[in-house]
């Protein structure tokens, strides 16, 4: 999975902001901020990876156990997908 090329991440004001882009602008009408873990996976998501493969960077880039990480790169995720940013 990864996420959809009408979607940028961008860094206002020290927030971190997912941003619609083209078309998708008339379509998606609200503001998802993201803390720094989010707006990490989301860097990992600009190619195609696996939950799997998110686990394990997650778990190396801010030392945290496999379980800790799995829950939240699921609930990340599934914001992703309510909101069509995922492909």
């Amino acid at each position: 999975m990864k996420i959809r090329e009408d979607f940028i991440l961008r860094k206002v004001a020290g927030q971190n902001l997912v941003v619609p882009t083209g078309s998708n602008t008339m379509n998606f009408n609200a503001a998802i901020t993201l803390n720094e873990s989010a707006a990490f996976l989301w860097n990992q998501l600009s190619e195609d990876k696996t939950e799997e493969q998110l686990t394990k960077l997650m778990t190396q880039e801010y030392n945290i156990d496999e379980a800790t990480a799995k829950t939240d790169i699921t609930v990340f995720l599934n914001v992703l997908k309510e909101n069509g940013i995922l492909e």
